[in-house]
């Protein structure tokens, strides 16, 4: 499913940051700052929660991680637009 509207080719050109967020969480600096190879940082979100994807830092849809050979993908499973409001944590 694409996006096209009256006008969009001007646009659809410039360049945007796709980002997919993990998870969330808050820590101390002295916490961050005791990171090292090993360490785990728990996360916000369950295991089975859809990833959040960001354009610019706006949710525009969620999503799941998928594998393809040695690399990673995202498969999109709902677009957020205006009619359904996203919960921002």
């Amino acid at each position: 499913m694409t996006f096209q509207a009256p006008g969009f080719g001007l646009i659809q050109d410039i360049d945007v940051r796709l980002t997919v967020e993990l998870g969330r969480t808050d820590l101390h600096l002295r916490d961050v700052l005791a990171l090292g190879e090993e360490s785990v940082v728990m996360l916000d979100r369950l295991v089975d929660e859809p990833l959040d994807v960001k354009v610019n830092g706006k949710l525009i849809a969620r999503g799941e991680v998928v594998a393809e050979g040695n690399r990673f993908g995202l498969r999109i499973l709902e677009l957020v637009g205006p009619a359904q409001p996203a919960l921002e944590a």
